[in-house]
């Protein structure tokens, strides 16, 4: 039906068509046992979850073997802490870290190869050792003088025999004489003194490379010497650390000895100086150790 004009040529406003109300729906009998038991089980979760999740509403909490509680805040944003494996142990304070083990021994001999590096030309080249064999047991004990103090320490060959047979090959040509530890790092889970850059910004090498001798069960901490390397497998040269303190790294730097008692009451000097801030550094917190720590001899068998 349409709808007339009002003689004023206006049209009239327009209403929706009136529907008859439609009368509400009866819930099944099926519908009532569904809600009912959903209701049920929800209760049964919620009870569950407070009598076994909280310690306290229908049990006590758990302690460790020595009585402590262990507890975590719900709100911390922080991340986990890292976990040691049960092989894995911390040093108490002024302690050092157990050397790691290789699970199966390498042969002995075992051969080497020092091929050049690609890139840019060393700052300092040296002579590589020669490829070919390298006993995989034994230590050699080396005495570095530096200008923060002497520091000791004990090549493993079995841990990296051509790693080894690197480092000493590169004092005995006087490489490491007169260069400087050219990043410190005190930040929590990397303590250490990385040295062995003729460059002395962290991208110098003897010309030539050393493949990697790792394996899954390495560990770090205070105590530790370990090579350092590029984010490419296989690119260590000269660059080495001293690890002074825990230090939470993947197992991919050899690991090739250990640091004397002395030579860690250095590190620890350098340490607390600090970092010099008037020095650049590559961003992580870490930079040039505000005590230098310059390399003046190298003794070694």
């Amino acid at each position: 039906m349409s709808e007339q004009g009002d003689g004023t040529g206006r049209q009239p406003y327009q209403y929706p068509q009136w529907q008859p109300p439609v009368p509400p729906k009866k819930t099944s009998p099926a519908a009532v046992v569904l809600i009912t038991a959903s209701v049920v089980v929800v209760v049964v979760m919620a009870f569950a979850f407070l009598a076994w999740g909280y310690p306290g509403f229908l049990r006590g909490p758990e302690a460790s073997a020595d009585g402590a509680w262990f507890t975590t805040s719900p709100s911390s944003s922080s991340p986990p802490a890292t976990i040691a494996s049960p092989t894995a142990s911390v040093p108490p304070p002024g302690g050092r870290a157990p050397l790691p083990k290789r699970t199966t021994p390498l042969a002995d001999p075992i051969t080497c190869a020092y091929p050049p590096a690609p890139g840019t030309p060393a700052p300092k080249p040296a002579t590589p050792p020669p490829d070919g064999p390298a006993p995989s047991s034994g230590t050699v004990p080396v005495g570095l003088a530096t200008s923060a103090g002497d520091i000791g320490l004990t090549l493993d060959r079995a841990l990296a025999p051509c790693t080894v047979v690197n480092f000493l090959s590169l004092a005995k040509q006087g490489f490491y004489n007169g260069t400087s530890c050219h990043r410190l790092s005190v930040a929590d889970g990397l303590r250490m003194l990385q040295c062995g850059d003729p460059a002395g910004d962290g991208t110098g090498g003897p010309g030539y490379t050393i493949k990697d001798e790792t394996f899954p069960e390495l560990t770090y901490g205070r105590g530790i010497l370990a090579m350092a390397k590029t984010a490419e497998p296989d690119s260590g040269g000269s660059q080495f650390f001293l690890v002074f303190g825990e230090t939470r790294i993947p197992p991919e730097y050899t690991v090739f000895g250990s640091i004397d008692d002395a030579g860690l009451a250095v590190l620890d000097k350098v340490a607390a100086a600090g970092i010099d801030p008037s020095k650049p550094g590559i961003g992580d917190g870490s930079g040039p150790p505000k005590t230098p720590v310059t390399f003046t001899a190298i003794t070694t068998p």
